[in-house]
């Protein structure tokens, strides 16, 4: 059976007039939704309207079940998202370090699932509210567990490809090539990695070359900063001279 609820709107010559409906067809109302979203409260919402309280609540969790990040908008937008952990919010933090410790990286907003897509936006809020000062001190500490959580996607994505680089230079070594060229006539992988490999020569003189990153290159391909030995091939013996003496 489907409850009748009556809410007040404007009619076309201005004047105000009762609206029959029911909770299936009025939910979720979107004027209430952006008050909610606004930072107004579902009391608030309800004497502007007109309306009972409980009928205003019915189409919030209706909206808030369609749209995951409504209610910390509506937190953040109160000013107290940053100050208290709800249960929705501890069961976010624990999924996402299970997909960290998972899957080795962070969400994804463009991801294909739904799930994903959730934590990302979750995510970034948390990254909004440290950099306002605003975190809560239990996602602070829990958020701290995981490495590099404050970075923006952008850093996440350059950190990504970076590592996608170094694994390239270290397989195309291993294949048994000198060290790739960065000259404009070399076409292909090697000018590719020659020119990676060219910008992390150049950061690393003029010191500024993340040191952990530093490490790993030496670790990963000593000698990576001296490169190739000029004037012959890695192996071949120099031509005997005018002046050679056996």
């Amino acid at each position: 059976m489907q409850s009748r609820i009556e809410r007040w709107q404007f009619t076309a010559d201005g004047r105000m007039d009762v609206v029959a409906t029911t909770r299936r067809d009025a939910a979720p109302d979107q004027e209430w939704v952006l008050m909610y979203r606004g930072g107004l409260s579902r009391r608030q919402i309800s004497a502007l309207a007109g309306v009972p309280a409980s009928t205003v609540g019915y189409h919030l969790r209706v909206a808030c079940a369609a749209d995951p990040g409504l209610r910390e908008a509506h937190e953040a937008a109160t000013g107290t998202g940053g100050a208290r952990i709800t249960a929705q919010g501890r069961e976010r933090m624990r999924q996402l370090a299970t997909m960290v410790q998972e899957t080795g990286r962070y969400p994804s907003r463009n991801a294909d699932t739904t799930t994903e897509r959730t934590l990302a936006v979750w995510l970034q809020r948390r990254r909004e509210d440290s950099r306002a000062g605003t975190l809560a001190p239990g996602f602070r500490d829990g958020l701290a567990a995981l490495p590099g959580w404050e970075a923006t996607p952008r850093a996440e994505a350059d950190e990504a490809r970076w590592q996608e680089r170094l694994a390239a230079v270290v397989k195309y070594r291993a294949a048994g090539h000198d060290w790739p060229r960065h000259k404009a006539t070399i076409t292909g992988e090697e000018h590719d990695l020659g020119v990676w490999l060219h910008t992390q020569r150049y950061k690393a003189r003029r010191g500024e070359l993340d040191s952990e990153k530093l490490g790993t290159l030496d670790a990963a391909v000593p000698g990576w900063q001296a490169g190739r030995k000029r004037g012959r091939k890695p192996g071949s013996t120099p031509e005997p001279g005018p002046d050679y003496r056996p």
